[in-house]
């Protein structure tokens, strides 16, 4: 009996050492896979102050995604938008609007200029793979919500010229181009979204002018569906989800990922938690109280806050989201199948939304990038299709809409 449980002990210690190894193995053939990718995250919010002594994102930051974070996660693109908040449809709103959108791009110029041998800005998708084939990180600048252009859209040709390659209609809010997913009541906003409004058609003209990719994410169905089908050139949505696994107003149906497929277009699911799954209450009423006692209670308190302030938040939320259940990546990627069973692998990308709310367990930050590879690997995808929901997808549509420009 002695030999015998000697026996059986040396094969369980051997099973476990193969186990190990072949974990070991996968691990390290993932990220081989990871490292052979071409990776783009299509929308990464920036902060006010941006690159300044503020926010350097030359160093390891609060942010989610700085530049060592995309170096220490694989991430090698990512769209930085130029966001600005639905304000009243008049000359004060677009005014102010309009300088929010200046400081946005300041930001993005600061950085490319502080950094010029870690990553630079393409105006194309031949130049996204230059850029990333010469090492260095690739920058690409998105605009969320067209509202700072104001009652025209003279300003879309100067957008383009500073490297604008996305823009989406609308954000919270209808406003003069179109209707939104998530109309705000308090506004005077209808519980409908009529489509686009007569200027909102023109935009999508002079976008497919100007060679910048019509961002359908934020926007109604209604006027999702209108933008598609006036649009030259093939659209992308930028970061959403798959509202048949979660039926968030801000989520695609089976029916606008259809139309999406059958556009040539591509949507981009989004890492966004309370998109993409139901976020734990008492994690929503922690945050509230932790935002409460540092005076984040709105978008300009945030603004205003210092950088110390801003700190002590990012470090409590870490704390808190530590302690209480979590949405996960592996939800997240619920979201990637559904959509790829409706739309199919050539119309899905990925996206974080990044200092813009987004983020879940196990990929809350560009540094955390290499995971969604791994997860996808695990549930079947092929390189080939990893390198269409990375990248090569959204470059597609990108050569698109550069061939549909006058």
């Amino acid at each position: 009996m002695p030999k015998l449980a000697a026996v059986l002990s040396l094969i369980l210690s051997l099973v476990f050492v193969m186990n190990s190894y072949a974990a070991e193995i996968q691990e390290t053939e993932a990220r081989a896979t990871h490292d052979r990718l071409l990776t783009i995250d299509s929308h990464i919010d920036i902060g006010a102050g941006y690159s300044t002594s503020a926010l350097d994102p030359g160093t390891i930051t609060r942010a989610q995604v700085d530049l060592p974070g995309m170096r220490i996660g694989g991430l090698d693109a990512g769209f930085f938008i130029v966001y600005t908040q639905q304000g009243g449809l008049d000359s004060e709103g677009y005014a102010t609007a309009r300088q929010a959108a200046e400081d946005k791009y300041r930001g993005i110029e600061r950085m490319l200029r502080a950094y010029p041998g870690q990553i630079a800005l393409a105006r194309s998708a031949d130049q996204v793979e230059e850029i990333a084939a010469s090492g260095r990180l690739v920058a690409l600048i998105g605009m969320e919500n067209c509202y700072p252009l104001g009652e025209s859209i003279e300003d879309v040709p100067m957008w383009a010229a500073r490297g604008v390659r996305y823009a989406s209609i609308t954000h919270f809010g209808h406003n003069q181009f179109g209707g939104s997913s998530n109309p705000v009541s308090a506004r005077g906003d209808s519980d409908t979204d009529e489509g686009l409004t007569d200027l909102g058609r023109q935009l999508v003209a002079a976008l497919n002018d100007a060679g910048i990719m019509v961002d359908i994410s934020h926007v109604g169905r209604s006027t999702g569906l209108e933008a598609m089908a006036l649009s030259r050139a093939p659209v992308i949505a930028s970061h959403s989800g798959a509202k048949a696994v979660y039926d968030n107003p801000r989520n695609l149906d089976d029916k606008q990922l259809r139309a999406i497929a059958a556009d040539g277009s591509v949507a981009q699911m989004v890492a966004f938690r309370s998109y993409v799954g139901a976020v734990d209450l008492a994690m929503n009423e922690a945050l509230n109280d932790l935002r409460q006692r540092l005076g984040l209670t709105s978008g300009s308190a945030y603004r205003a806050a210092t950088p110390a302030i801003l700190d002590e938040y990012a470090r409590e939320r870490t704390r808190l989201r530590a302690e209480h259940p979590d949405v996960t990546l592996s939800q997240f990627a619920d979201h990637v199948d559904h959509a790829v069973k409706i739309a199919g692998i050539d119309h899905v990308g990925l996206s974080g939304d990044f200092d813009g709310g987004g983020g879940v367990q196990g990929w809350d930050g560009a540094d955390e990038s290499f995971n969604v590879t791994r997860e996808l690997l695990r549930r079947g995808y092929s390189e080939d299709d990893l390198a269409k929901l990375w990248g090569s997808n959204i470059l597609r549509v990108m050569r698109a809409a550069e061939a549909a420009a006058r």
